[in-house]
């Protein structure tokens, strides 16, 4: 075969160095990192990762751990819940310490004996009052104390903005130890139509200050999860406080016009706020 003279090869097109230098510089994974809290793109270093993701890893996990057996200040809550104009009530569950408690949920999930006294004597105050309360707080710590005092108060302030004027408010109820369903069992005592329980959920790797919303019409003692509506993930970096509140009152507004809450009722928040913008538009 005879060969081609060079001057009858193709050229090779010119590429520029600004051109080559980006496309192997930029990586898109560091565009997308800003994002989210996630652990994408941790790179690697070998077989392994490397040492700053490793540390970061120790570090979210040490924060997590602490999460879950920090203690929650109640004293410094509760001041903070009175500065803001609502009244009080303190109780604990049947779980006597922190250990007790990761051990043994269903004590989480009911009353001692001096928390029940506590309510008891509450509503024989209120004997002369005829009207029920129609929507009750509870603030657990639940599984993260951090998330209830970093976020409890920011939340109750928004929700005082959306809350409607006619209704009438319990007191805030903090209970100690607790857990979800505990909530059912203070509605139920002191004959609340609605119960929103605030509580710190389970922390997550990059989410150790996580607050959960629970939702119960007519709540009653062995209430399942079936019969509330959660919403979760509330904090500046998930849902953040006047969107929690604005999500929460639509469900509550809803469960009293249509006596029911739980799987019986959707959330069509979203979807009532897009129609809104459509048709404005």
């Amino acid at each position: 075969m005879t060969k081609k003279p060079d001057s009858m090869l193709p050229e090779t097109p010119e590429v520029s160095d600004s051109l080559t230098t980006d496309a192997f510089s930029i990586d898109p994974w560091v565009q997308l990192k800003k994002f989210t809290q996630a652990r994408i793109a941790l790179g690697r270093v070998g077989s392994s990762l490397p040492t700053k993701e490793v540390l970061d890893f120790g570090l979210a996990h040490a924060m997590a751990r602490d999460a879950v057996h920090l203690a929650l200040d109640v004293d410094a809550l509760d001041a903070g819940i009175q500065s803001q104009g609502f009244n009080t009530l303190r109780v604990h569950s049947r779980a006597p310490d922190r250990a007790s408690y990761l051990l043994r949920p269903d004590w989480g999930r009911s009353l001692n004996e001096d928390g029940l006294n506590v309510l008891e004597d509450y509503k024989k105050q209120q004997v002369e009052i005829a009207e029920p309360i129609d929507f009750l707080i509870v603030v657990g710590d639940g599984l993260s104390s951090l998330a209830v005092s970093r976020h409890v108060q920011h939340l109750l302030e928004e929700l005082r903005n959306v809350l409607p004027e006619e209704w009438k408010l319990g007191p805030v109820v903090i209970a100690s130890q607790a857990r979800v369903a505990i909530s059912d069992e203070i509605g139920q005592a002191l004959g609340a139509r609605m119960v929103a329980m605030l509580i710190g959920e389970r922390p997550g790797l990059s989410s150790p200050d996580s607050l959960g919303l629970y939702l119960t019409y007519s709540p009653k003692r062995g209430g399942s999860d079936a019969d509330r509506n959660c919403i979760s993930n509330v904090r500046p970096e998930g849902l953040h406080y006047a969107a929690a509140a604005k999500k929460l009152m639509w469900l509550a507004k809803e469960a009293s016009r249509l006596k029911v809450s739980g799987v019986a009722l959707k959330d069509e928040s979203d979807m009532q706020e897009i129609s809104q913008q459509v048709s404005l538009s």
